[in-house]
Formats: structure tokens, C-alpha cells, sequence
């Protein structure tokens, strides 16, 4: 077993999702920021359980049924819990699927584990923020320190649609997106938010050995697409696919993001 260092951070324990055959091959799941297992892989999960495969989803803290952290995310901590949840639902060795935030949590738990981690699927991702990610982390941030629930709504509206999406929405469907309702974001959006103001895999990247499928989301206002750019170019190996959405494709181009993975997966055997 490979030797690492314990993480500094002490998290709740994690509300996981367990889902399909536990004699299948393993995948364990890592949301993004802001999100939860339900809302980012809520249509995914059905689809890899139907072809066998045993899923561990965790929710973050402050997502989910997770409680709220009583501190900082740190993503060594979090990585580390994800795993010890497969590692509870009986899951020696896994593919880790990540999306936007949940790709970093991904790839620092397969450098911290590599003994468990068979594949990588990183979509929409980063290894580290950007000057304008930066921005706008801050401003959800201060939304969010505010109360102002209007303006963090519109905030992630915006950066989650692809601009011809959201101009596409009806009345009815604009009025749910731009929704002020405080408890539609997870409660430990604040503290997920920080962490991806903070985090850096760019070290991580090089020492990845297994296979890796990026996937970049094209029209991505939020996450640019060289984000995704760079993982792929600065994992050995790693092969690059790109989907014409914003930053959320599990609610533009749901089927063709499954297509995606199912083929990753079925190709390698994983």
C-alpha cells in the first residue's frame, strides 16, 4: 500500500451513493463545486450500472445529505474521503470520473492512490484557476458571503449555459435557472467555491499512468476549454474529446456526454 501523508483536514462523514453490481468494475464518482451527485451524475448513474458496472458517488460537504464543513476544504482531505468510501462499499480498484471541480479531487486521489486508480475521465476540468476563473470565484464568493441569492443565481446561470442555451430557454425554464430560492444551492457552496479559488494538480499531472479520457466543453464560459486543453496535454497518454456545450453537458448534450464515457470505458476495459 503506498505510503502518503494524512491529510491536515478532519470532514464529516460523506452521504455516498452505492449503486449496480458490487462484482462489477469499479467506478467512483467526484462532483464539481456548487453541485451534488444528484445534479451532476443523477442521468449518468443509471446508464453505467445497466452495463454492470459498480458506482461509489460522494457527496461533498455541504452537498447532498453530507453535513456542512466546519472549516476549509482541503483537497488532499477530500480526495482521500472519496476514496475511503469505495474502499467502505468493498471497491479495491476504480476508474475515477470527474467533473469540473470533482477532476481535480479525481486526479489528486489517483496520485495519492495510485495502487487503486485504473482510469481517469476529467470533463470540463482545470488543474488550477485562471486569472479569470479567479474572478469568478471571487464574485460567487461575495454573492454568496452577501446572501444575495439573486445575484448568485444569475451568476451560475450564466456560467453554466452556453450562451445560445440560455437564450434558447422559455420563460418558464429561464424563471427555474435564475431561481433566488436559498436553498436550491448546496450549503457548502462557499467552502467548495474557496477550493477551487486554491487548488493545484499541475504537479500531479506528469505522474498519472493510467488511462485518461479529457473531455472539454467547448462553449464554456466558466471553465475555458483550455483548461481541459492543458490536462490532456500534460497527462502521458491521456486522449482528448471535445463536446459542444457549456459548463454543464449532462444538461445540454446529456446522451452525447454519456457516449463519451460508455466508449472510454468499454475501450479499455475498464
Amino acid at each position: 500500500m503506498t505510503q502518503i501523508p494524512a491529510s491536515s483536514t478532519t470532514l464529516p462523514k460523506l452521504a455516498t451513493t452505492v449503486a449496480g453490481d458490487p462484482a462489477g468494475p469499479g467506478l467512483l464518482l467526484a462532483h464539481g463545486a456548487t453541485g451534488s451527485v444528484v445534479s451532476n451524475y443523477g442521468g449518468l448513474i443509471p446508464t453505467l450500472t445497466a452495463t454492470g458496472h459498480h458506482v461509489v458517488a460522494p457527496d461533498y460537504p455541504g452537498s447532498g445529505n453530507t453535513p456542512r464543513a466546519t472549516g476549509p476544504l482541503e483537497l488532499d482531505a477530500l480526495a482521500d474521503a472519496l476514496v475511503a468510501e469505495a474502499t467502505a462499499a468493498g471497491m479495491d480498484t476504480f476508474t475515477l470520473i470527474g467533473y469540473s471541480m470533482g477532476t481535480a479531487v479525481a486526479v489528486r486521489a489517483a496520485a495519492r492512490h495510485p495502487e487503486r486508480a485504473r482510469g481517469l475521465i476529467l470533463t470540463a476540468g482545470l488543474a488550477k484557476a485562471d486569472a479569470r476563473t479567479t474572478v469568478w470565484l471571487d464574485l460567487w464568493l461575495r454573492l454568496l458571503e452577501r446572501g444575495d441569492h439573486v445575484g448568485f443565481a444569475q451568476v451560475r446561470a450564466l456560467g453554466g449555459l452556453a450562451p445560445e442555451r440560455f437564450n434558447a430557454l422559455s420563460p418558464a425554464e429561464r424563471a427555474a435557472v435564475l431561481d433566488p430560492d436559498p436553498s436550491l444551492p448546496p450549503a457548502g457552496s462557499a467552502e467548495q467555491a474557496a477550493l477551487v479559488r486554491v487548488l493545484d494538480t499541475t504537479a500531479d499531472l506528469p505522474t498519472l499512468t493510467v488511462p485518461t479520457l479529457v473531455i472539454a466543453t467547448t462553449l464554456d464560459t466558466l471553465l475555458h476549454p483550455s483548461h481541459s486543453r492543458y490536462l490532456a496535454d500534460h497527462i502521458p497518454g491521456a486522449e482528448y474529446a471535445e463536446i459542444a456545450t457549456g459548463h454543464l453537458p449532462f444538461v445540454e448534450r446529456p446522451e452525447e456526454w454519456q457516449e463519451l464515457i460508455h466508449t472510454f470505458l468499454a475501450k479499455h476495459g475498464l
